[in-house]
């Protein structure tokens, strides 16, 4: 990612600034496992934009990593973090193409609307044993909608699940224009 994608994305924040802070992805809400034992438990909400993904998480109990590349957004969430109270999140302005992932490091991985298949088997190594990936993006049927729209960032019907195809699929939907995985990574 270059400074010209970092300073585009920045303007896009800029832009809908006023609009109202937005609902977390409702795919979290039925496969997030919930937090009850005290002990800290870590999610990563990569690609986060305005980290509703992960401020979510992190009111749910989880210790949060929330990744974006745009400045400008993670003020924003940093600012509804302060609102919400909430102090249990890392808010990370990184470059995806160049940051490592630590290898085990997550309980849950979350990926809405972003495409970098370069990150696949990074992603699979950030997960625990037993953890699981949430993973939703548009696929190549969004380009009936948006014919314009770059198809190097659109998965191929069936790519996604394929990437995690030797972990357990808790979910797996395509439809009109996304791709959606819940997966499970086997314990050892």
């Amino acid at each position: 990612m270059s400074v010209a994608d970092r300073s585009r994305w920045d303007q896009v924040y800029r832009e809908i600034a006023v609009v109202p802070y937005p609902p977390p992805d409702p795919l979290l809400f039925d496969f997030t496992p919930p937090v009850m034992d005290g002990q800290e438990h870590r999610a990563l909400d990569l690609a986060a934009g305005l980290g509703q993904n992960g401020l979510w998480l992190a009111e749910q109990g989880y210790t949060v990593d929330v990744l974006d590349v745009s400045r400008v957004a993670l003020l924003r969430a940093q600012a509804e973090a302060g609102q919400r109270g909430l102090r249990n999140l890392n808010l990370l302005p990184v470059d995806l193409d160049t940051y490592e992932l630590p290898d085990e490091h997550y309980e849950l991985v979350c990926v809405f609307r972003y495409l970098n298949r370069e990150l696949f088997s990074a992603l699979r190594r950030t997960v625990q044993p037993g953890g699981r990936i949430i993973y939703e993006t548009f696929n190549e049927r969004y380009r009936d909608f948006m014919p314009s729209f770059n198809p190097e960032y659109l998965l191929n019907v069936g790519e996604l699940a394929g990437y995690f195809a030797d972990w357990a699929l808790l979910h797996h939907v395509e439809d009109t224009h996304l791709s959606r995985v819940v997966a499970q990574k086997p314990l050892r």
